[in-house]
């Protein structure tokens, strides 16, 4: 059976964080498929189509990575498209509570589906959309944070 696993996230913008995290968990799984999720409490600085564009290119040359875009509750995306595992990027301890609680809520709905866990490397563990989106909205320089690729 193939193994699929689903990175879920807004990637507003994809950072080098979360490509050190797919790089390293790409060789774990037969697909890797990126899922951008629509999150209705959060605004995004990117259009859905950019977001996809960008994660396409950076990882056009792999072709066990996949992206693609959700609505809905993460877990029934997995069982969309068969997936039997999740990935999620750990930066800090604080992190992998809040990641535990939903892997936790993941599991009582859906007992197939395992929850995967890697943690960031030291160097990307400060990046973080949400921080580079600020540094962006402040007319700051983020680009040591992000794809050469991303361009904003």
């Amino acid at each position: 059976m193939e193994r699929i696993c689903l990175f879920p996230g807004s990637f507003d913008p994809i950072t080098l964080g979360h490509v050190n995290i797919i790089e390293r968990a790409v060789n774990l799984f037969d697909k890797l498929i990126i899922g951008i999720g629509t999150n209705s409490s959060k605004q995004a600085m990117f259009s859905l189509e950019q977001r996809k564009e960008w994660i396409a290119n950076i990882f056009k040359a792999d072709n066990r990575i996949e992206v693609a875009d959700y609505q809905g509750l993460t877990i029934d995306f997995c069982n969309k498209i068969g997936a039997q595992y999740m990935l999620r990027g750990i930066r800090y301890v604080s992190d992998f509570e809040y990641e535990r609680a939903i892997a936790d809520m993941n599991h009582a709905l859906a007992p197939n589906i395992e929850t995967v866990f890697l943690t960031s490397s030291a160097f990307h563990a400060t990046i973080s959309s949400t921080l580079v989106r600020d540094v962006i909205r402040n007319g700051g320089n983020a680009k040591q944070f992000l794809p050469e690729l991303v361009i904003y």
